[in-house]
């Protein structure tokens, strides 16, 4: 390997940060943008996973020990149960209204 590009081969903390904010900015735009239930979920997947890139990379290049990668196996529970409980709401709508769009699911209130 050529020494002269070996910095320009190694990621740091910047790049897992410059990467979970780019995730992070994307599942925002999901979620705002969307009308339709599945895309907003998507939008949330997006968010909880940017915040594992987080503390995976921050328990990497600091000392904290394993306690990064420990409370990421935690926010992937939540991630898991989130999506189980809205995908089964989703279900209970596509029954009632025909379909997942948000805009229907707010006319159920009444």
């Amino acid at each position: 390997m050529n020494p002269a590009l070996r910095p320009f081969l190694e990621i740091g903390l910047t790049h897992y940060l410059v990467l979970s904010s780019l995730m992070f900015s994307l599942g925002i735009l999901a979620m705002v943008a969307r009308r339709n239930a599945i895309g907003v979920l998507i939008g949330i997947e997006l968010i909880l996973n940017a915040a594992n890139v987080n503390l995976v990379a921050f328990g990497r290049f600091t000392d904290a020990g394993p306690q990064g990668p420990v409370f990421a196996i935690f926010v992937i529970m939540l991630a898991a149960a989130e999506a189980a409980i809205a995908l089964a709401l989703l279900l209970s709508l596509f029954e009632r209204s025909g379909s997942v769009s948000l805009d229907e699911a707010s006319e159920l209130k009444g």
